[in-house]
């Protein structure tokens, strides 16, 4: 199978051996997990977790526009909190509704996961493409 593994103008590099996003033949799109990184500085941005999920979904959003997508065309997503408290799900909830909260939202899991880094949310998506 053919994939191409994209870089994306604006986005974090890749820290590791992973691609920001891989588009496959069978028009998929795997966006890798995205951080809170912030384009303007160049940092990885701390705060609330609503303010986190914010800033990783429009890290998100820019990936899947760049490589021809759209966020309503997500099936998938893995969100991983580094605190798993019913306050932090439901402010991470509440915006990623916001962003996914449409007639046809994607599938999810949310799990607690040791993250990297001065972050406490990271989300992934696949999101099927348009031909």
């Amino acid at each position: 199978m053919k994939t191409t593994h994209r870089t994306i103008p604006g986005c974090p590099p890749a820290l590791g051996p992973y691609s920001l996003a891989v588009q496959t033949a069978a028009p998929l799109l795997f966006v890798s997990g995205m951080t809170p990184w912030d384009p303007a500085t160049g940092k990885i941005e701390r705060g609330t977790i609503a303010e986190q999920t914010r800033l990783v979904l429009e890290n998100i959003r820019r990936i899947v526009t760049e490589a021809g997508g759209s966020l309503t065309d997500t099936v998938s997503c893995r969100v991983y909190l580094a605190v798993m408290t019913q306050e932090n799900f439901k402010e991470m909830n509440a915006v990623y509704a916001e962003y996914f909260g449409g007639d046809h939202p994607p599938a999810r899991a949310t799990v607690g996961a040791q993250l990297p880094g001065e972050f406490d949310v990271e989300i992934e998506c696949v999101v099927a493409m348009k031909k």
